[in-house]
């Protein structure tokens, strides 16, 4: 799963002191009648143009029993359209229509139980498959793509959002906007049940027999009760062999559209004749609807949550979480300073746990802001004869000295100066740039990336602690120890 967590710009290597001052980026927002907002950032520093489509579609919007869906929809809009893809649009049609009646009967034939004629189901479906596949135009989008020079071609589903991605040539950029309007009205989702049985191996090799990987499943079940960040966006296993094409093709219809899309542009690009681009095709697409306010919340905490995981070909780690506001709220620039103060070779945990006790091959801590709530925590990769309880007891040790020390001014402008040194570094990489300004809108504004130094700045060593004080509470902790099992 993908988030852009302040943590990507403290990790730069640290620059000499700097002046804060507002970060100065031009951006052109408007949102067109149908509900489509755009943001365009033009810069001459290379004549590409990196293209970004955000689906504010994801983990989150699944009910029960549809978990996965954005995820293997994210799959499917690469198969094509009803003009990309095909050779023969009509026998397309209808070969569809034989595969859902089909799968139709494999579905009620599973239900009863009849192994016999599921088996011969399947082969019909199979054959029918096969013939389909003989007027596929294979890859066809990503390599209309690729011929026109396009570069970083990818696309990634997370609990928000699905994104589309490319950079282009500066004069292909018309390219990007007749593909992804065309995606976003007539793809056809073809090889569905194939696709699914892909996305299944990929769980399955991701998470299922990955220790790291179902460990980390389990831990955010446990940080999240009730709120459905509990949901992996890959889907749960028997979620991803009940999906069917039906509910992917409504989902579809109504969420992958104008209403909840946000397209970033950024690079050698005129502004007004780029918009004059978008609503040629994009303007004319009916809005679709919106997902249904999301109200529900997880309650608070009632005390520490702990899970203990041990496996034979586990690592050994230790995690501790805590959840904080939601990106935007103040506090979370204290959090900055404080995953600065502990984070990196020069961090309290690493001189602390690896240099000083021999206890760790890596700690760090990670602010990570996210819609609705986020989430502060500590990573440690232990060495295999480490005392868990000790090192649990040193974490609680540097984070209780938060509360009560002032972060020395040394530090704390060592800190200030890394983020913004970063910063400033990532606004000449337009892939970057793109990404964030599109991120951050889905959150709520754009704008809180480009202030999010000069708020950096304000921060006081009082706000430090205040914040450590509120957070690092042992009733609000959720803690997890993967080891090996001996």
């Amino acid at each position: 799963m993908i988030r852009p967590f302040f943590r990507m710009i403290l990790g730069i290597a640290l620059a000499p002191a700097l002046a804060m001052a507002a970060v100065n980026l031009p951006v052109h927002k408007e949102v067109l009648p149908n509900g489509l907002t755009v943001l365009l950032h033009p810069n001459k520093q290379a004549p590409t143009v990196s293209c970004r489509l955000f689906y504010v579609t994801g983990s989150v919007h699944e009910v029960p029993g549809k978990s996965g869906l954005a995820h293997i929809l994210e799959h499917e809009l690469f198969k094509g359209t009803k003009k990309v893809g095909i050779s023969d649009s009509i026998a397309d049609a209808r070969f569809m229509a034989m595969q859902d009646s089909l799968q139709a009967l494999i579905r009620s034939a599973k239900l009863a139980g009849d192994t016999a004629k599921l088996k011969d189901l399947n082969a019909k479906h199979d054959s029918v498959l096969n013939e389909h596949r003989k007027i596929f135009v294979k890859d066809e989008l990503w390599g209309a793509y690729q011929a026109a020079g396009g570069t970083g071609l990818n696309a990634f589903t997370t609990d928000l959002m699905t994104a589309y991605i490319v950079t282009l040539p500066k004069n292909k950029v018309e390219l990007f906007m007749w593909l992804e309007s065309d995606r976003m009205q007539n793809a056809v989702l073809r090889e569905f049940y194939s696709e699914r049985s892909v996305v299944r191996e990929e769980r399955r090799m991701r998470y299922d027999d990955k220790p790291t990987g179902r460990y980390y499943e389990s831990l955010n079940s446990l940080i999240y009760e009730a709120f459905p960040y509990r949901v992996p966006t890959i889907g749960w296993p028997s979620d991803i062999d009940n999906l069917t094409r039906e509910m992917a093709e409504e989902h579809y219809r109504k969420y992958y559209k104008p209403r909840n899309a946000i397209l970033v542009l950024a690079g050698d690009l005129d502004t007004t004749a780029t918009m004059d681009l978008v609503k040629k095709y994009f303007a004319s697409i009916p809005a679709g609807e919106e997902f249904p306010p999301l109200t529900i919340r997880d309650p608070e905490q009632a005390g520490e949550k702990r899970l203990t995981v041990t496996r034979p070909d586990a690592p050994n780690l230790f995690n501790l979480v805590f959840k904080t506001p939601e990106v935007g709220d103040p506090s979370l620039y204290a959090l900055d300073i404080v995953e600065g103060v502990l984070n990196g070779r020069s961090g309290r945990l690493y001189k602390r746990l690896v240099e000083e006790e021999k206890l760790a091959v890596s700690a760090s801590a990670s602010n990570s802001p996210n819609k609705y709530v986020s989430e502060f925590s500590v990573r440690v990769n232990l060495r295999p004869d480490a005392d868990v309880a000790k090192v649990e007891k040193i974490v609680w040790e540097e984070l209780e000295k938060l509360k009560v020390t002032p972060v020395s001014e040394r530090e704390f402008q060592r800190v200030k100066n890394h983020a913004y040194a970063g910063l400033v570094r990532s606004l000449t990489d337009m892939e970057n740039v793109a990404t964030m300004l599109a991120w951050y809108e889905m959150y709520g504004d754009y704008r809180i990336f480009l202030d999010w130094a000069e708020n950096l700045n304000k921060v006081t060593a009082s706000q430090v602690q205040s914040i450590a004080a509120a957070t690092f509470d042992h009733d609000k902790a959720v803690t997890g120890t993967l080891l090996k099992k001996k």
